[in-house]
Protein backbone atom coordinates (compact mmCIF):
# COMPACT_ATOMS: atom_id res chain seq x y z
CA UNK A 1 0.00 0.00 0.00
CA UNK A 2 1.52 2.92 -1.00
CA UNK A 3 1.77 6.14 1.27
CA UNK A 4 -0.88 8.21 -0.44
CA UNK A 5 -3.61 5.38 0.08
CA UNK A 6 -2.95 4.52 3.58
CA UNK A 7 -3.07 8.65 3.62
CA UNK A 8 -6.81 8.04 2.10
CA UNK A 9 -7.95 4.91 4.34
CA UNK A 10 -6.77 7.14 7.65
CA UNK A 11 -8.80 10.14 6.46
CA UNK A 12 -11.59 8.02 5.65
CA UNK A 13 -11.94 6.16 9.11
CA UNK A 14 -11.05 9.79 10.19
CA UNK A 15 -14.06 11.60 8.61
CA UNK A 16 -16.37 8.35 9.86
CA UNK A 17 -15.50 8.76 13.78
CA UNK A 18 -16.16 12.30 13.15
CA UNK A 19 -19.40 12.13 11.62
CA UNK A 20 -20.50 9.77 14.12
CA UNK A 21 -19.64 12.74 16.74
CA UNK A 22 -21.40 15.48 14.66
CA UNK A 23 -24.50 13.19 14.37
CA UNK A 24 -24.99 12.43 18.28
CA UNK A 25 -25.26 16.57 18.38
CA UNK A 26 -27.48 16.94 15.39
CA UNK A 27 -29.67 14.34 17.21
CA UNK A 28 -30.27 16.68 20.43
CA UNK A 29 -30.08 20.40 18.67
CA UNK A 30 -31.79 21.61 21.46
CA UNK A 31 -29.04 21.19 23.91
CA UNK A 32 -26.68 23.34 21.68
CA UNK A 33 -24.66 26.37 22.26
CA UNK A 34 -25.00 28.53 18.96
CA UNK A 35 -22.52 31.24 18.25
CA UNK A 36 -22.61 34.06 15.64
CA UNK A 37 -19.32 34.22 14.14
CA UNK A 38 -20.34 36.52 11.85
CA UNK A 39 -23.88 37.46 9.06
CA UNK A 40 -24.78 33.84 8.40
CA UNK A 41 -21.85 32.47 9.32
CA UNK A 42 -22.77 30.38 12.97
CA UNK A 43 -20.41 27.82 15.08
CA UNK A 44 -21.71 25.39 17.93
CA UNK A 45 -19.56 23.38 20.26
CA UNK A 46 -20.32 20.49 17.79
CA UNK A 47 -18.18 22.11 15.16
CA UNK A 48 -15.40 23.19 17.73
CA UNK A 49 -15.42 19.98 19.08
CA UNK A 50 -15.74 17.69 16.14
CA UNK A 51 -12.61 19.67 14.43
CA UNK A 52 -10.54 18.99 18.02
CA UNK A 53 -11.53 14.89 17.54
CA UNK A 54 -9.92 15.26 14.09
CA UNK A 55 -6.96 17.71 14.91
CA UNK A 56 -6.05 15.63 17.54
CA UNK A 57 -5.95 11.97 15.42
CA UNK A 58 -3.89 14.08 12.57
CA UNK A 59 -1.50 15.27 15.11
CA UNK A 60 -0.90 12.04 16.21
CA UNK A 61 -0.62 10.02 13.17
CA UNK A 62 1.03 12.91 11.19
CA UNK A 63 3.26 15.14 13.35
CA UNK A 64 5.11 15.93 10.55
CA UNK A 65 2.47 17.88 8.65
CA UNK A 66 0.37 21.18 9.81
CA UNK A 67 -3.34 21.48 10.64
CA UNK A 68 -5.71 24.02 8.86
CA UNK A 69 -9.10 24.07 9.91
CA UNK A 70 -12.03 26.44 9.90
CA UNK A 71 -12.77 26.98 13.62
CA UNK A 72 -8.99 27.29 14.33
CA UNK A 73 -7.36 28.29 11.31
CA UNK A 74 -6.12 31.71 13.39
CA UNK A 75 -2.98 29.00 14.86
CA UNK A 76 -1.72 27.68 11.69
CA UNK A 77 1.37 27.27 11.75
CA UNK A 78 3.33 25.51 8.33
CA UNK A 79 5.77 22.78 8.99
CA UNK A 80 8.78 22.68 6.25
CA UNK A 81 8.74 18.63 6.25
CA UNK A 82 5.46 17.94 5.51
CA UNK A 83 1.87 19.00 3.84
CA UNK A 84 -1.11 20.24 5.61
CA UNK A 85 -4.84 18.84 6.21
CA UNK A 86 -7.45 21.57 6.00
CA UNK A 87 -10.53 20.48 7.48
CA UNK A 88 -13.99 21.83 7.60
CA UNK A 89 -15.73 19.69 10.89
CA UNK A 90 -19.48 20.52 9.51
CA UNK A 91 -19.36 22.37 6.25
CA UNK A 92 -23.67 23.66 6.46
CA UNK A 93 -23.65 24.72 10.07
CA UNK A 94 -26.85 26.86 9.42
CA UNK A 95 -28.75 23.19 7.96
CA UNK A 96 -27.04 21.41 11.09
CA UNK A 97 -28.63 23.45 13.60
CA UNK A 98 -31.39 23.87 11.35
CA UNK A 99 -32.23 20.27 11.64
CA UNK A 100 -31.43 19.99 7.47
CA UNK A 101 -30.08 17.23 6.80
CA UNK A 102 -27.42 19.27 4.44
CA UNK A 103 -24.09 18.86 5.98
CA UNK A 104 -20.86 17.43 5.95
CA UNK A 105 -17.52 16.68 7.38
CA UNK A 106 -14.45 17.51 4.48
CA UNK A 107 -10.78 16.80 5.15
CA UNK A 108 -8.38 17.17 2.26
CA UNK A 109 -4.64 17.09 2.68
CA UNK A 110 -2.39 19.38 0.57
CA UNK A 111 1.28 18.95 -0.43
CA UNK A 112 3.21 21.53 -2.78
CA UNK A 113 -0.07 23.13 -3.57
CA UNK A 114 -1.77 19.85 -4.91
CA UNK A 115 -4.60 18.64 -3.30
CA UNK A 116 -3.34 14.68 -2.76
CA UNK A 117 -6.75 13.53 -1.22
CA UNK A 118 -10.19 14.35 -0.64
CA UNK A 119 -12.51 12.80 1.71
CA UNK A 120 -16.31 14.10 2.21
CA UNK A 121 -18.89 12.00 4.69
CA UNK A 122 -22.31 13.05 4.73
CA UNK A 123 -23.52 11.30 8.01
CA UNK A 124 -26.95 11.63 8.06
CA UNK A 125 -27.31 9.41 4.69
CA UNK A 126 -23.84 7.53 5.70
CA UNK A 127 -22.20 8.46 2.36
CA UNK A 128 -18.05 8.77 2.14
CA UNK A 129 -16.64 10.13 -1.09
CA UNK A 130 -13.21 9.63 -1.33
CA UNK A 131 -10.42 10.90 -3.97
CA UNK A 132 -6.55 10.50 -4.55
CA UNK A 133 -4.64 12.30 -6.89
CA UNK A 134 -4.67 10.28 -9.78
CA UNK A 135 -6.61 7.20 -8.06
CA UNK A 136 -10.33 8.15 -9.54
CA UNK A 137 -13.20 8.97 -6.93
CA UNK A 138 -15.37 6.31 -5.09
CA UNK A 139 -18.97 7.12 -3.33
CA UNK A 140 -19.34 4.29 -0.57
CA UNK A 141 -15.97 2.36 -2.28
CA UNK A 142 -18.26 2.31 -5.92
CA UNK A 143 -16.26 4.52 -8.91
CA UNK A 144 -18.25 7.65 -9.39
CA UNK A 145 -17.94 9.83 -12.41
CA UNK A 146 -19.71 13.18 -13.42
CA UNK A 147 -23.03 13.37 -15.35
CA UNK A 148 -22.88 13.47 -19.33
CA UNK A 149 -24.40 16.47 -19.05
CA UNK A 150 -22.85 19.21 -21.69
CA UNK A 151 -25.67 22.08 -21.43
CA UNK A 152 -27.37 23.76 -18.64
CA UNK A 153 -30.66 22.35 -19.78
CA UNK A 154 -29.54 18.67 -18.90
CA UNK A 155 -29.61 19.35 -14.99
CA UNK A 156 -29.23 21.03 -11.99
CA UNK A 157 -26.73 24.03 -11.49
CA UNK A 158 -25.90 24.24 -7.54
CA UNK A 159 -25.16 27.48 -6.36
CA UNK A 160 -23.06 28.97 -3.41
CA UNK A 161 -23.57 32.67 -1.85
CA UNK A 162 -20.88 34.01 0.21
CA UNK A 163 -21.60 37.41 2.15
CA UNK A 164 -17.62 38.15 1.33
CA UNK A 165 -18.26 39.55 -1.74
CA UNK A 166 -21.42 41.64 -2.94
CA UNK A 167 -24.52 39.71 -3.66
CA UNK A 168 -24.40 40.41 -7.20
CA UNK A 169 -21.94 38.23 -7.48
CA UNK A 170 -24.31 35.58 -7.51
CA UNK A 171 -27.53 37.17 -8.52
CA UNK A 172 -25.84 38.12 -11.94
CA UNK A 173 -24.19 35.04 -12.76
CA UNK A 174 -27.68 32.70 -11.30
CA UNK A 175 -29.80 35.25 -13.40
CA UNK A 176 -27.77 34.36 -16.99
CA UNK A 177 -28.08 30.59 -15.73
CA UNK A 178 -32.34 30.79 -16.11
CA UNK A 179 -31.43 33.06 -18.96
CA UNK A 180 -29.62 30.01 -20.42
CA UNK A 181 -32.61 27.44 -19.49
CA UNK A 182 -30.80 26.44 -16.75
CA UNK A 183 -32.07 25.64 -13.36
CA UNK A 184 -30.84 26.22 -9.64
CA UNK A 185 -29.97 24.42 -6.82
CA UNK A 186 -28.96 25.56 -2.92
CA UNK A 187 -28.15 23.11 -0.08
CA UNK A 188 -26.27 24.97 2.14
CA UNK A 189 -23.60 22.95 1.81
CA UNK A 190 -20.87 23.81 -0.64
CA UNK A 191 -18.32 20.52 0.38
CA UNK A 192 -21.16 17.95 -0.65
CA UNK A 193 -23.02 20.15 -3.48
CA UNK A 194 -19.39 19.87 -4.98
CA UNK A 195 -19.19 15.84 -4.04
CA UNK A 196 -22.66 16.07 -5.50
CA UNK A 197 -21.09 16.90 -8.91
CA UNK A 198 -18.82 14.62 -8.69
CA UNK A 199 -21.48 11.82 -7.99
CA UNK A 200 -23.68 12.87 -11.35
CA UNK A 201 -26.49 14.04 -9.54
CA UNK A 202 -25.54 17.67 -10.18
CA UNK A 203 -23.83 19.42 -13.57
CA UNK A 204 -21.93 22.08 -12.01
CA UNK A 205 -21.60 24.10 -8.60
CA UNK A 206 -20.57 27.75 -8.46
CA UNK A 207 -19.55 30.09 -5.61
CA UNK A 208 -18.16 33.46 -6.20
CA UNK A 209 -16.05 33.14 -2.56
CA UNK A 210 -15.16 29.59 -0.87
CA UNK A 211 -12.37 29.04 1.51
CA UNK A 212 -9.96 26.14 1.02
CA UNK A 213 -11.51 24.49 4.17
CA UNK A 214 -15.03 24.55 1.94
CA UNK A 215 -13.93 22.95 -1.36
CA UNK A 216 -10.78 21.58 -1.16
CA UNK A 217 -11.84 18.26 -0.93
CA UNK A 218 -14.83 18.25 -3.50
CA UNK A 219 -12.68 20.19 -6.05
CA UNK A 220 -10.35 16.92 -5.99
CA UNK A 221 -13.44 14.75 -6.14
CA UNK A 222 -14.71 16.63 -9.32
CA UNK A 223 -11.57 16.39 -11.39
CA UNK A 224 -11.27 12.60 -10.10
CA UNK A 225 -14.48 11.72 -11.19
CA UNK A 226 -14.11 13.30 -15.02
CA UNK A 227 -15.44 16.45 -14.60
CA UNK A 228 -13.04 19.96 -14.23
CA UNK A 229 -13.06 22.84 -11.68
CA UNK A 230 -11.01 25.79 -11.75
CA UNK A 231 -7.65 26.39 -10.99
CA UNK A 232 -8.42 27.81 -7.01
CA UNK A 233 -4.58 27.33 -5.94
CA UNK A 234 -3.23 29.35 -8.41
CA UNK A 235 -3.58 32.23 -5.89
CA UNK A 236 -0.31 31.72 -3.57
CA UNK A 237 -2.19 32.67 -0.61
CA UNK A 238 -5.62 30.47 -1.29
CA UNK A 239 -4.86 29.18 2.48
CA UNK A 240 -6.24 32.40 3.87
CA UNK A 241 -7.74 34.13 0.96
CA UNK A 242 -10.42 31.89 -0.20
CA UNK A 243 -11.77 32.73 -3.80
CA UNK A 244 -14.18 31.92 -7.03
CA UNK A 245 -15.08 28.15 -7.03
CA UNK A 246 -16.26 26.38 -9.92
CA UNK A 247 -16.66 23.30 -11.11
CA UNK A 248 -18.71 21.22 -13.38
CA UNK A 249 -18.64 18.30 -15.92
CA UNK A 250 -16.58 18.87 -18.83
CA UNK A 251 -18.97 20.05 -21.18
CA UNK A 252 -20.70 22.44 -18.63
CA UNK A 253 -17.43 23.82 -17.36
CA UNK A 254 -16.56 26.26 -20.00
CA UNK A 255 -20.38 27.88 -20.15
CA UNK A 256 -20.67 27.85 -16.24
CA UNK A 257 -16.76 29.81 -15.89
CA UNK A 258 -18.40 32.16 -18.53
CA UNK A 259 -21.61 32.95 -17.13
CA UNK A 260 -19.67 33.23 -13.47
CA UNK A 261 -17.38 35.53 -15.03
CA UNK A 262 -19.88 37.72 -17.39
Amino acid sequence: MSNLEKRIRFASDLARKAGRLALDYYKDIGALTVVSKGVQDMATEADINTENLIRQAIEEQYPQDAFFGEESNETYEPKAEGGVWVVDPIDGTQPFISSIPSWCISIAYIEDDSVRLGVIYDPCHDELFVAGKGMGAQNNGKAMSVSPATSFAEGLVSVGYSNRVSPDATLLPLARLMTENGMFHRSGSGALSLAYVAAGRLIGYFEPHMNVWDCAAGMLLIEEAGGRAINFFDNQDYLKKGGLVVGATKGVYPALLAIVEG
